[in-house]
């Protein structure tokens, strides 16, 4: 079935741009090294893989998200961080609406990176209110630079021309939405409190991959879900073991790139070869350009950062299977979706 599949052209052009695209965006994040930098080959994988074509809406969508963010650390540059429990109202409620626009297929990259903008940016605003805007720039240029090559890519990469006929709206009802939204909030937003009050700096990449993780296991089969997610974030913990340990062996940003794009090239082709396990393989591999990404570009110890966020990422693992365990044993009604 894969061998069939890779034969066909349009996979195989989907397997080159993922690559390209990934390698590019490592490659530029590495030399230039702007703040959050590592967060751009992220977006690329996110973006080749949530949206398959180009065209308007979606680069409407994405530059619309970064608009966001810049006005997010504008706005907490100017004094609310002083104020913690409006704060924490205003951040909650922004969550919610986040989670409740993930649920819709044209909004769902505009709410991931507005959930990200709305943890991080107050989080670090907190100790020093002026580092938002700087935080805000450092996220809204890894977004321009991922929008820009998630293009690029398209342009130079074409697949067979189709006429948009806009996206598919959400398959769940507005009662659903807002059902899988509340749950997450009761999966997540506990932790965001928890951080926010002890200012736990080094567990903002525990708190992030929570949240996002948190509308994944609203269905009612959340313990499986969260079981398949401690499985891909372990794999991708492994892959990111064994990278990080070539890569220490050759510290070259030339080096660096063509390491990443080639295990880019593996990722895509089990990618657009096996849909079936497609997830597995893309959340594995941005697990792994998170960690390596986060880890190479911090000031330190690199391998004591890489220990500390593995320990980050088992302990999320724990904290997703209990909260969802304890979830689907209550009979509460509020949490029972309704048709």
């Amino acid at each position: 079935m894969s061998d069939n599949l890779i034969e066909q052209p349009q996979v195989q052009t989907k397997i080159l741009r993922y690559t390209i695209g990934v390698g590019v965006a490592v490659f530029l994040a590495a030399l230039i090294d702007w703040p959050l930098a590592f967060v751009a080959p992220v977006f690329v994988a996110k973006f080749l893989i949530d949206k398959a074509e180009l065209n308007r809406e979606t680069i409407y969508e994405l530059l619309i998200a970064m608009l966001a963010t810049m006005a997010l650390g504008l706005f907490l540059s100017n004094g609310i961080t002083q104020y913690p429990m409006p704060l924490l109202v205003l951040v909650g409620l922004m969550m919610l609406w986040g989670y409740y626009l993930f649920t819709d297929p044209k909004w769902n990259l505009f709410a991931t990176i507005l959930i990200i903008a709305v943890l991080m940016l107050p989080f670090m605003a907190i100790s020093n209110p002026g580092i938002s805007v700087f935080l805000a720039t450092g996220l809204a240029s890894s977004g321009v630079v991922a929008v820009a090559i998630f293009a690029l890519v398209h342009i130079y990469l074409p697949e067979d021309r189709k006429q948009f006929k806009g996206y598919q709206p959400s398959p769940l009802t507005k009662q659903q939405r807002w059902y899988a939204a509340f749950r997450a909030m009761l999966i997540s937003f506990p932790v965001v409190c928890f951080f926010f009050i002890f200012q736990i700096s080094e567990a903002l990449l525990t708190m992030m991959f929570i949240a996002l993780f948190s509308l994944m296991i609203t269905s009612e089969k959340s313990v499986k879900l969260s079981a398949f997610l401690i499985i891909t974030n372990t794999i991708g913990g492994l892959m990111a073991i064994a990278v990080f340990g070539v890569l220490s062996l050759v510290p070259s940003i030339f080096f660096y790139t063509i390491f990443i794009t080639l295990v880019a090239l593996l990722i895509a082709t089990q990618i657009y070869t096996k849909p079936e396990k497609a997830p597995i393989y893309a959340t594995a591999f941005s697990t792994v350009l998170v960690l390596l990404g986060s880890t190479l570009m911090s000031s330190g110890d690199i391998d004591s950062n890489m220990i500390v966020r593995l320990i980050q990422l088992f302990l999320i693992g724990i904290y997703m299977i209990t909260v969802s365990f304890f979830l689907e044993t209550r009979n509460w009604k509020f949490l029972t979706m309704q048709p």
